[in-house]
């Protein structure tokens, strides 16, 4: 770095700068804003920057090299070098069989790695059949009510050469042994089954609210899978800890890494209490953040996020394996940043947001249909959306170096700021009791609110440009091709599900949920239990059902 007399050569250029040159023009020209900040209000942007504002960086302590702590530059030492990014499109269609159709065409198309949608029953812990599921079977995601649903998904797709990531929460443990179960009749070691479940019920609580059970209950089943795992599925990702839903509430930069990397802490608390090692189970634990618009702030972001649970999980957790400080992340393009006006717009918002997280050194990455502020993305916008990646992958150079951003003066005091501000919302929540006290006492959700709630006025007062939108607009809009949602095919799952109730045996059925129900009464490991159950053709909503009855379901303020 620069030494102090060249510093302060440097600081006096500056004002020279500022006075002589810069201020003079802005004195007679303006500028277009009065006030520059990142994308959700969050740091003022500087007009420039100069190593004055990194002057307290110290290279090995707060950058370092690629695989090595405090890993800003990224976890492995090659990055998108040695290996592309995991191009995973999420998807999930309606009915298993639709789901599996574009689950194979999206590997003939390329992509790397499957990501399972589920409709909101499913999420919720409920059977296609029941009352609480009608009018919202298969659409927003596929209708899972059996292991049978879950055969047909995956027909033709060996899961020893596939990675499959799977957004369920709630019922994470019942779709996990299902995935299990069906890598059990392939004849897949389950040593070699590699995915993610997101399993992360805390940002439920905070953003989503697809939960079932209160907290202290779904911090049981989520640190039974912790251990389950551990020994069984090593490979597969444990939890997925999300900060892209507290990002689309509304969340700044800072906020969705604080509050992500809170829920992290608890989980990891968590466990810990439940008597496993941290270096056991904290390898398997990875992160899904959200990529917006704003390139430098979303790369800076994603830099200081590996920084700083770098050193909570040695510091805090006197964790001793590389692996278990080392954070690793999907991304996925901010869906509340698409626009159903002009929606062709939404590619190029898209295409930024992958080079953010690209930039950033993402482990894998999924792009948005350009149609999703608006339905399931048709065939043709999914693949879109893929090409966008292989493109990013194959002509921009944007993965041909590691961390291209690092060294430069802005990004480098983002990554501080950011890192800075996060800190401090860490420590305000340690204040008020963690995590789980936090979200319970609604601070956090009021945090977030704010934050939305002042992003939505500036847009309303034209402060906000979205183009398209408040700028820029057209008077029609052309007509588009929407994916739809047949509606005959709930009742074909519902016939679906009737006859795999028929033809299962009821007794085995019986014996295995009351074997849930003995677990979950107590204090054994739930995961092999549920397994079990879903071979024998348990639905999701009675194995649900079951916890539901022991645990009860969560009533915020209550």
């Amino acid at each position: 770095m620069f030494d102090p007399e060249e510093l302060a050569a440097i600081r006096e250029g500056h004002e020279s700068w500022e006075s002589e040159t810069y201020g003079p023009t802005v004195e007679r020209f303006g500028e277009r804003k009065d006030e520059f900040t990142t994308d959700t209000g969050g740091q003022a942007v500087d007009p420039l920057y100069t190593p004055a504002d990194v002057a307290d960086l110290d290279y090995d302590e707060d950058v370092g090299f690629p695989g090595e702590e405090p890993y800003t530059r990224g976890v492995y030492s090659t990055m998108h070098r040695g290996r592309l990014w995991t191009m995973r499109q999420y998807a999930g269609m309606g009915t298993a069989a639709e789901t599996n159709e574009r689950f194979n065409y999206l590997i003939d198309q390329g992509s790397s790695g499957l990501s399972m949608a589920f409709d909101l029953p499913t999420q919720m812990g409920y059977d296609s059949d029941a009352a609480m599921a009608q009018g919202e079977v298969g659409r927003s995601g596929v209708a899972i009510d059996t292991l049978d649903d879950f055969e047909t998904v995956f027909d033709g797709i060996p899961l020893d050469e596939v990675s499959t990531s799977m957004t369920i929460n709630a019922p994470a443990s019942v779709l996990l042994a299902m995935y299990i179960a069906m890598g059990d009749q392939q004849g897949v070691d389950r040593a070699e089954l590699r995915g993610t479940i997101q399993n992360d019920i805390m940002k439920e609580y905070i953003a989503r609210n697809l939960y079932i059970y209160p907290p202290e209950p779904s911090m049981r089943l989520i640190t039974d899978i912790f251990e389950f795992c551990a020994a069984e599925v090593p490979k597969f990702n444990t939890i997925s800890i999300s900060g892209y839903h507290i990002r689309e509430a509304g969340s700044t930069a800072a906020q969705e890494v604080a509050f992500t990397l809170g829920n992290g802490i608890q989980y990891v608390e968590a466990a810990l209490d439940a008597g496993l090692d941290v270096d056991d189970f904290a390898p398997q634990l990875s992160f899904f953040f959200n990529a917006h618009n704003n390139i430098f702030e979303e790369a800076a972001k994603f830099r200081a996020a590996r920084r700083m649970w770098a050193q909570i999980m040695e510091e805090r957790f006197d964790a001793e394996n590389p692996k278990s400080k080392q954070l690793k992340f999907h991304t996925q393009t901010g869906g509340s940043t698409l626009t159903a006006q002009q929606i062709e717009n939404n590619v190029v918002r898209v295409a930024y947001q992958a080079l953010a997280a690209v930039l950033g050194g993402t482990q894998s990455l999924h792009t948005n249909g350009k149609d999703e502020a608006l339905a399931l993305p048709t065939e043709k916008s999914v693949r879109t959306a893929l090409r966008t990646q292989q493109i990013l992958a194959h002509e921009s150079g944007a993965a041909d170096t590691i961390d291209p951003l690092a060294g430069s003066y802005y990004v480098e005091n983002l990554t501080d700021g950011i890192e800075e501000e996060a800190f401090e919302i860490l420590d305000e929540v340690a204040e008020r009791g963690g995590m789980l006290e936090a979200v319970k006492s609604q601070w956090v959700q009021r945090q977030i609110q704010d934050v939305a709630f002042e992003r939505q006025e500036e847009i309303e007062a034209g402060d906000r440009i979205i183009v398209g939108v408040n700028e820029f607009e057209v008077d029609e809009e052309p007509e588009m091709d929407l994916e739809e949602v047949d509606p005959e095919q709930e009742q074909e799952q519902i016939d679906r599900l009737e006859a795999v109730k028929a033809d299962r045996d009821a007794e085995a059925v019986e014996d295995a949920l009351a074997a849930v129900r003995e677990a979950a009464r107590g204090s054994e490991n739930v995961m092999p239990h549920i397994v079990h159950a879903v071979k024998q053709y348990a639905t999701v909503q009675e194995i649900c059902d079951v916890l539901r009855e022991e645990y009860g379901e969560y009533k915020p303020g209550r």
